[in-house]
């Protein structure tokens, strides 16, 4: 039963960018949601999300390099996100909750194609479980509601995803690779890049991609990779010509296996052998990204571990 949540301490929680490796179209249901097919990993890069204190109101304040410009209003995902396991503990455990001051750090890119809003969401389902005693089952159906990318920022670790997002199943282990994220400075409509791979043809068929239960290296699974790809890569070019760019710089840059762009756009990912050439990239990328406003970032995979309640 949820209790009262202490006003003594300060919580936080991270919510971590999360990449698509790939991403395939499969179908398209009859309501209009498109059916994906895709792995979806996390970055070091991340968001917080913070319990600042109690409140009369749930309420919402922004900051941090991409905060401006962003609403604290109803329609952010991380006070719908509050107000709805609010709501859903009142409810169904009987128990009280209380109102909190919400702190949001936004430290990634705005409509970038890696998660930000469905993260910061979950890591706000995540804080407020803790403090109200709320088992992880109720947190998925939640998510659901909230977005397609919500559930799988839930337990940010590796995953399988497909249905609208809701299927979710486990990946790979992850070898220990190098990742680039770079994004330059233009935030992409998922719709618009939607109605343009309509435009393009649409949903192609295609085998399910295989996936093994391992990769020991980056160089095998970027050979596995290379056998899928983003079917959004090519509309959101078509939208945002700069993402050409972008996979250009990275895929130039020594040692990257693979240059691909992320989700719908237009925040673009290299792969590369250890998180420490990865790093090199971003250094020697360093003089372009500055001149030209590009958002970088570079490490290795994040890992939450067995347990989904990690931080």
């Amino acid at each position: 039963m949820p209790s009262t949540a202490s006003t003594q301490t300060t919580a936080q929680a991270t919510a971590h960018a999360k990449i698509n490796l790939f991403l395939h179209i499969t179908g398209r249901r009859d309501d209009g949601y498109h059916l994906l097919d895709s792995l979806a990993v996390f970055a070091g890069a991340a968001d917080r999300v913070t319990l600042a204190g109690p409140s009369d109101t749930m309420s919402l304040t922004i900051n941090g390099p991409f905060g401006q410009g962003l609403e604290a209003d109803d329609q952010n995902l991380v006070l719908r996100a509050a107000r709805a396991l609010q709501a859903q503990a009142g409810t169904s455990f009987n128990g009280l909750t209380e109102n909190f001051r919400l702190e949001l750090e936004k430290n990634l890119p705005v409509s970038s194609g890696i998660g930000g809003g469905s993260a910061d969401a979950a890591a706000t389902l995540r804080l407020l479980a803790r403090e109200w005693n709320v088992d992880q089952a109720t947190l998925f159906p939640i998510a659901e509601k909230l977005g397609a990318d919500v559930p799988v920022c839930v337990a940010q670790h590796a995953t399988r995803m497909q249905g609208i997002g809701e299927i979710l199943a486990p990946a790979p282990i992850l070898p220990d690779a190098g990742l680039l994220l770079v994004n330059p400075g233009i935030g992409v409509s998922t719709p618009d890049v939607f109605r343009a791979f309509a435009a393009g043809g649409g949903i192609v068929e295609r085998p399910e991609a295989f996936l093994p239960e391992r990769w020991t290296t980056a160089q095998d699974m970027v050979a596995d990779l290379n056998a899928t790809t983003n079917d959004l890569q090519a509309p959101a070019l078509s939208q945002c010509p700069v993402i050409g760019t972008v996979l250009a710089s990275i895929a130039s840059l020594p040692d990257c296996l693979l240059s691909r762009m992320s989700g719908s756009g237009a925040t673009c990912f290299g792969i590369y052998p250890n998180p420490e050439s990865a790093v090199n990239a971003a250094h020697i990328l360093n003089d372009q990204s500055a001149r030209l406003g590009w958002w970088t970032w570079a490490g290795g995979f994040y890992h939450t571990g067995s347990s989904t309640w990690s931080q």
